[in-house]
């Protein structure tokens, strides 16, 4: 009875593939004679069996139980494996060449001959390295048959296309086999690639209609951000997932895993080309000098952190009131074992507090990020984001200019324009109060607006994926609701950018790019979950949520903007404010919080801001009593 391959490939002891090696090269070595002599060996030569033979086949099985050739798995044969064979193969025969040398010098014999040598050499080697190959292409066909298999195609034929087809073959072999390259150089295409044929990126919708492709791997990291959506788009028109290729700091000891290769995120989609930073400039702000980040534990301040961070500053001051998202922040810090930092546990309304940090420190840079962000939650909470987002504002500028400091960037968001929640407008005040208070300072104030970031705490994406995780449904306000989004890289790194090339009162617009319709963006994720719409998942419309807008804006309307030497950064032309006609209502505003009368609050606030009108909230009868503030 046969015994089944599967009890051969568990049980099979590694001596038994080092009695296999030798007889290979007792094989090889009789190869070497027969072509020696032409198949016709003379006497005089066989009797030199007795010592030659014993003689090669001891040393060669030596060598294999010292280096432990036979100990590794066949049917993971791979490039390192077959250089240690010829690595071994090659010392081992010229220890044959100094052997002979030494017995020639003793009675002019040698043990040897040096064409059975060279001979044996290339025939070992040969068949050592085949029957190594031969198996393991038998083994992937008897236990993995190509049937069962499905298709990968891989973007970019070059090295990273190269290392992936291998941890594709070494780590997922038994399900899947790796059809195609492609490849965007022209040069390329019709060759092949370690026997697989390299196409045209246009040959991708006949290559996922021919082939059972169950992924497409992006190895090229240099795609375009243009032409990965389309070729994303091709593949989910087919049922093919996409998978990325981690960058190469991210691999394991510095070997690709083909469990590395990970899906792509709806974020990949919504990244743009590389933002060039003028780093000179910054580096000349931020060198050597100390840093507070106030939110610094936040989805921005602790990203504008980590950009501060190459910049060599002199200490980095960490303000926060959320004790566990700070802690985790001090986690990641020790990565930097030359960072010289001071976390804070501290309320930016304390003004007691922030004084002390301040008075300790004496920081020459401000990025304050700590903000109440969320529209609807502030449209119940108004006191809470004027004492946040306006009197916390008020209290670190003022302690700014009370211990000069060099400059405060302001992170702002474009729904302060045209605002219409509690929200917007209270971080509308919030600007306000530090243009007008630039003009009486030594300290510049500069302010950077922005719309949505990708994956910060709370934002859509992020909750799109767990409703998409649970099952559904997506849930989504209105089917026409559109918004901006920028990544939280991007945004910081354009902070850093405005906040280098300012001079003090401006407010900076970046350009977000166009905006983003939300049901297409929840129709993506689902796709790119390998979900089907309306099978697997629905999407569900609630209707707009309190102080949202349908469309965002990043200029008022009567505003314009006037360009930087960076094509991603404006500056807004606004209206400036009299710091004593502020001051004074501001200082109003603040105290009708503290007493918690929402109404007043609210009709104080479109007093200031007299362009906020409220949207689908109780506090839009109050519209109508607004009255401008005089300039």
């Amino acid at each position: 009875m046969a015994v089944p391959l599967e009890i051969i490939r568990r049980h099979l002891p590694r001596q038994f593939v080092l009695v296999i090696d030798v007889f290979f090269c007792f094989c090889a070595l009789v190869l070497a004679y027969l072509l020696r002599f032409n198949f016709s060996i003379p006497l005089s030569e066989r009797v030199t069996f007795v010592y030659v033979f014993p003689f090669v086949l001891v040393s060669r099985a030596a060598s294999f139980y010292i280096t432990g050739i036979y100990k590794n798995i066949i049917r993971y044969t791979e490039a390192r494996d077959v250089q240690q064979m010829v690595v071994v193969l090659t010392l081992v025969s010229a220890f044959f060449a100094i052997a002979n040398i030494v017995r020639y010098l003793i009675d002019s014999h040698f043990i040897v001959p040096y064409s059975i040598i060279v001979s044996e050499y290339l025939a070992t080697t040969f068949i050592m390295i085949a029957a190594r190959l031969i198996y393991k292409s038998l083994y992937a066909g008897a236990f993995n048959p190509a049937k069962t298999k499905r298709s990968i195609i891989i973007y970019g034929a070059d090295e990273a296309g190269i290392i992936t087809k291998r941890a594709v073959d070494r780590d997922a072999g038994t399900k899947y086999d790796v059809v195609a390259f492609l490849d965007e150089e022209p040069s390329t295409w019709g060759k092949r690639l370690e026997g697989i044929t390299i196409y045209s990126p246009d040959k991708l919708k006949e290559l996922l209609a021919d082939n059972n492709v169950a992924h497409l791997v992006m190895a090229d990291s240099n795609v375009s951000f243009e032409r990965k959506n389309k070729i994303i788009d091709t593949c989910l028109a087919y049922g093919t997932k996409v998978l990325n290729v981690p960058p190469i700091n991210n691999w394991t000891n510095g070997e690709l895993s083909f469990k590395q290769i990970k899906r792509v995120r709806i974020e990949d989609l919504l990244e743009r080309d590389p933002i060039i930073l003028d780093k000179d400039k910054i580096d000349a702000e931020i060198k050597n000098k100390t840093v507070l980040i106030t939110g610094a534990a936040g989805s921005i301040g602790s990203e504008i952190v980590r950009q501060i961070i190459p910049f060599g500053p002199k200490k980095l001051i960490l303000v926060d009131q959320a004790e566990s998202a700070l802690y985790d922040l001090e986690l990641d810090l020790k990565e930097f074992p030359e960072l010289v930092y001071r976390s804070y546990i501290a309320d930016i309304c304390n003004y007691d507090r922030m004084e002390h940090i301040f008075e300790k420190n004496k920081p020459q840079i401000v990025f304050h990020a700590a903000a109440y962000k969320h529209v609807p939650v502030m449209e119940d909470n108004p006191a809470e984001a004027i004492l946040v987002n306006v009197k916390g504002s008020k209290t670190v500028a003022d302690i700014s200019v009370k211990y000069n400091v060099e400059k405060f960037v302001m992170v702002s968001t474009d729904k302060a324009v045209n605002p219409t929640s509690v929200m917007g407008a209270s971080k509308r005040i919030g600007e306000i109060y530090v243009q007008a208070l630039n003009k009486r300072s030594n300290t510049r104030f500069v302010t950077t607006r922005f719309g949505n970031v990708l994956g910060s705490n709370g934002s859509v994406i992020p909750r799109f994926r767990q409703q998409i995780e649970k099952g559904g449904p997506v849930t989504i306000t209105d089917p026409e609701i559109t918004r901006y989004f920028m990544t939280i890289p991007e945004a910081c790194q354009l902070v850093l950018e405005a906040g280098a090339i300012g001079k003090g009162g401006e407010i900076f617009v970046f350009d977000m790019g166009k905006s983003v319709k939300i049901v297409d963006l929840a129709m993506r994720m689902i796709q790119l979950s390998g979900l089907t719409l309306g099978k697997d998942i629905k999407i569900a419309f609630t209707g707009l949520r309190p102080g949202e807008k349908l469309y965002e804006e990043l200029l008022h309307n009567n505003e314009n903007s006037l360009p930087t030497h960076h094509a991603q950064i404006l500056i807004a032309k606004v209206k400036e404010y009299d710091y004593e006609t502020i001051i004074s209502l501001i200082d109003e505003l603040i105290l009708v919080a503290t007493k918690q009368d929402e109404m007043e609050i609210v009709q104080k606030m479109k007093n200031l801001v007299p362009e906020f009108l409220s949207n689908n909230s109780v506090f839009e009868k109050l519209d109508a009593a607004t009255s401008p503030v005089k300039k």
